[in-house]
């Protein structure tokens, strides 16, 4: 007889909507695993079946979608609690990777500067994208190489650590660009700080 926790539909469908349990299957042969990984070839359900009773283990379908379905012959209380474990495992140590910006006007000083980049490099090595905004004010439009300079000046801080997706680009008032990690980096330094701070003309 198979194991009374999971021999009955209702129960097994609660608990895991997803995975058919022994007379929950539907396929009439199955391709059959047994709880050594070993293969014991297709069969019809009822002999799968058998062959699950005889081991006092469960029949798990694992893959639904084969031609035939797999199924695997195990302890469904240990699968499923190893199986639990693993996705909450995977689903903390899943990134929420998202596009972080960083702003700063063009006359920012060397030392909030630092901070600014340091925040970057932060991003950066979480997997982040990071988009990079200087903001021109006021008379500063009229000297827009400043900011360029300024924009050129912070992705070559990156060189060989990020990619610069976007290069700058001038929007309004805004000079952004979007910098990424490169994956081809072993090591991420951080970024020195520039010696000369770009300053715009009154």
């Amino acid at each position: 007889m198979l194991r009374k926790s999971v021999i009955t539909g209702k129960e097994s469908r609660t608990n895991n909507r997803t995975t058919r349990l022994n007379h929950l299957i539907r396929a009439k042969e199955l391709r059959v695993i047994d709880e050594d990984g070993e293969q014991l070839g297709v069969m019809t359900l009822g002999d799968a079946l058998r062959a699950a009773e005889e081991r006092e283990q469960d029949l798990v379908e694992i893959s639904p979608e084969a031609n035939p379905p797999v199924a695997k012959i195990v302890d469904w209380g240990k699968y499923n609690y190893q199986r639990t474990k693993q996705l909450q495992k995977n689903r903390k140590n899943a990134k929420s990777l998202d596009v972080k910006q960083i702003r700063f006007g063009l006359k920012i000083s060397d030392h909030d500067l630092a901070v600014k980049l340091k925040k970057v490099t932060e991003f950066l090595e979480e997997g982040h994208k990071v988009k990079v905004t200087a903001f021109f004010r006021g008379r500063e439009m009229a000297h827009k190489d400043i900011g360029f300079q300024l924009a050129e000046r912070v992705i070559n801080q990156y060189d060989g650590i990020a990619i610069c997706d976007q290069p700058p680009q001038l929007a309004g008032k805004q000079l952004s660009f979007m910098l990424r990690t490169n994956p081809a980096a072993k090591k991420q330094p951080k970024p020195e700080t520039p010696s000369v701070a770009p300053q715009a003309a009154n």
